[in-house]
């Protein structure tokens, strides 16, 4: 029973990530990940790779996102984007941890965008939630007219730097 909770527990965090992610809801995103936490790109093109260390680093990276969209300057030309979750294996590896493998698909204004795997390492913290303690955020396949590949090179001008600014997926 207690691991069945906790995988649901899981399922909801994952779950929340993307909720949050796709409507730059900060705070809701932030509170998807443990004050340690990594969240980094795999397989992308160097020059849109990321790897934030620490959720003041995870948190900065959003809130750019959302003052470049809130200033007129989106760094994407998407009008919306929704991420979909489909299968999950999650394992609980011991007492208060669990990894997940999760296959997302983006959709934007062109139907399906980019695709790929959440590679997660999870911790249950003292309070009981399940929080994402490292994120690899695997893109596996892009439309050749996806509307995210300015993005990340776009995310940091906006921040006035070539580091650690990127999207999720």
């Amino acid at each position: 029973m207690e691991d069945m909770l906790a995988r649901e527990a899981i399922r909801d965090v994952i779950a929340r990530y993307t909720m949050a992610g796709d409507r730059l809801k900060i705070d809701d995103f932030a509170a998807c990940f443990t004050a340690d936490a990594n969240l980094e790109s795999e397989h992308v093109p160097a020059d849109r790779a990321f790897r934030f260390e620490g959720l003041s680093q995870i948190r900065a990276w959003q809130q750019g996102w959302l003052d470049s969209a809130a200033a007129g300057t989106p760094v994407h030309a998407a009008t919306f984007v929704r991420h979909h979750l489909t299968t999950s294996q999650i394992e609980i590896t011991g007492d208060g941890s669990a990894a997940a493998r999760t296959y997302w698909q983006a959709w934007t204004n062109i139907g399906p965008d980019h695709a790929g795997i959440y590679l997660d390492r999870l911790r249950k913290e003292a309070d009981g939630r399940w929080l994402i303690a490292h994120r690899r955020v695997r893109m596996d396949w892009e439309a050749e007219n996806s509307l995210f590949r300015t993005a990340i090179p776009l995310s940091r001008e906006a921040k006035g730097n070539g580091t650690n600014h990127a999207s999720p997926g």
